[in-house]
């Protein structure tokens, strides 16, 4: 032991982008707050909230970080940046993280040093119940098979995702983080796999609630379409998906 650590025990930093949903943030960082192995620090990154969300981060005890450049990319990177621990776990502000959030996805970096970046899925709370599991399985699948199918590996979630801090730094100065109208988990997948910092995996036991706001109205469906789009044609210019798939079947021989 040192300094009340366990030996071979790593640091943990989550962040947590928000704008304008001082609510939901008040729920996730409560969340947060009843982990069984708690992070050593949680960052708010306040994106120019109008609301009150950085009050609500500081009384809850978490680091607000301020980015002023609009977008999740800039929000997620700036936290990214900041972060001081050994590995980075990331949700959204409506995200409601499980007691185990925390120790399960940090129980995997120690125990698999090659480990990059994990993902999991995630079950809408906010739905009704059988609407609720059946668009969350229909969502899950779609993501993770159709993503990863343009990624040529594990797409990361941004609800629910986790990386070494030495893996984010391969890629920060590569990564869109100056545009709103990409997707910042999709566009991370891209680059973690172009810069083979080590395994990307999807851990299905490692689930989060989240709001299924994407259902809620046809203009968001839109807006997400429009950004999948554009994270794709930006990052297949770097590489072709073809090429992609040739170069991880060459890795893995």
């Amino acid at each position: 032991m040192s300094g009340g650590r366990p030996a071979g025990a790593l640091t943990v930093s989550v962040v947590v982008p928000v704008l304008d949903d001082a609510a939901h943030l008040r729920e996730c960082l409560r969340h947060l707050a009843r982990q069984t192995r708690p992070a050593d620090e949680v960052i708010v990154v306040d994106n120019g909230s109008a609301d009150d969300s950085a009050a609500v981060a500081a009384e809850a005890g978490a680091r607000v970080v301020h980015e002023p450049l609009r977008g999740i990319p800039a929000a997620a990177a700036a936290g990214y940046d900041a972060a001081v621990g050994d590995v980075i776990l990331r949700c959204d502000a409506d995200t409601r993280p499980p007691p185990d959030w925390v120790a399960r996805a940090a129980g995997r970096f120690e125990a698999e040093p090659d480990l990059a970046a994990l993902t999991g899925p995630g079950t809408f709370y906010d739905q009704p119940r059988l609407l609720a599991r059946l668009r969350s399985r229909a969502y899950s699948a779609a993501y993770r098979f159709g993503a990863g199918a343009a990624v040529a590996g594990t797409a990361l979630w941004g609800s629910n995702l986790g990386l070494r801090a030495e893996a984010w730094r391969a890629v920060r100065g590569r990564v869109h983080r100056r545009r709103p109208d990409v997707h910042d988990d999709l566009d991370l997948s891209f680059h973690l796999g172009l810069a083979d910092v080590g395994s990307v995996v999807h851990d299905r036991r490692l689930h989060v609630g989240a709001a299924g706001r994407i259902f809620t109205s046809l203009p968001a469906r839109v807006r997400q379409l429009r950004m999948a789009v554009t994270t794709l044609r930006l990052n297949w210019a770097l590489l072709s998906p073809g090429m992609r798939w040739v170069r991880r079947a060459r890795r893995s021989r």
